[in-house]
């Protein structure tokens, strides 16, 4: 009689992992603010704390595909583990890009003054854009097919193939989800109500059978919202300073 399949032990390990990033990243949100910029943080502390909020946000849409590349035969923690250890150093290195974009967002909040609204509009505009895009939907699609990644990475020899394949994989994930969150930046990176949301989005974006049409909502819900901003500036607190009560100027 064979025993429990490795789906059950797999998914509960990622789900529980994702689980404990969430926490990590909760417990680490209430000694910061919502103010734009890197909070503080070096570039190697930033780049640490992206990856581990891509972990809490990514690894629920990763699973299934997991669960299918890691198979039944033995090694399956080690394919289980390569895939997922690359498809998180893709979002690290993704994570220098963000670092980049949270030093312009505070210098645009510092500098730009009333005029930063207009630059969180256009980010946010153009994240729903691109959520409409025959590229995003190309991107989405390789997202969604584990016979996309088996049949590519089935060539690759070596000991790192299987960090290879979750590279790989990764790097369809950043051009699916990238503007995404060059918008959480501008919606506050640390803000968890708009991870949560976001994370939701991926999570149906890729597993979901209507994932294509929850995209295409979610452009036109980004599209909605960067129409507000202008008038309404305090919902892009990542490009926006909150106005300093009297009794502290």
């Amino acid at each position: 009689m064979r025993g429990i399949p490795v789906s059950v032990p797999l998914t509960a390990g990622l789900l529980g992992a994702s689980a404990l990033g969430w926490a990590a990243v909760v417990r680490q949100s209430s000694g910061m603010d919502s103010a734009p910029g890197t909070m503080g943080l070096t570039w190697i502390g930033f780049i640490a704390l992206w990856t581990l909020m891509m972990g809490a946000m990514m690894v629920p849409a990763l699973t299934p595909l997991a669960v299918v590349y890691a198979g039944d035969g033995r090694g399956w923690p080690a394919r289980a583990a390569g895939l997922t250890g690359g498809y998180l150093l893709s979002w690290a290195l993704f994570g220098v890009l963000a670092l980049a974009v949270s030093l312009g967002a505070e210098r645009v909040a510092d500098d730009a003054g009333g005029s930063s609204r207009w630059a969180a509009a256009l980010i946010l505009i153009a994240a729903g854009v691109y959520q409409l895009t025959p590229l995003k939907a190309r991107c989405l699609t390789a997202c969604r097919s584990p016979i996309h990644l088996l049949m590519h990475v089935g060539r690759y020899r070596g000991r790192f193939r299987h960090l290879r394949s979750g590279m790989y994989h990764g790097a369809y994930c950043v051009g699916c989800c990238w503007s995404l969150m060059v918008a959480l930046i501008a919606l506050g990176i640390m803000d968890l109500a708009w991870m949560a949301a976001f994370a939701i989005v991926i999570t149906l974006e890729k597993v979901w059978r209507h994932g294509r049409i929850a995209a295409l909502a979610v452009g036109v819900a980004l599209i909605a919202l960067g129409l507000l901003v202008p008038s309404h500036p305090g919902l892009a607190p990542g490009l926006h300073h909150p106005a300093m009560p009297m009794e502290q100027m």
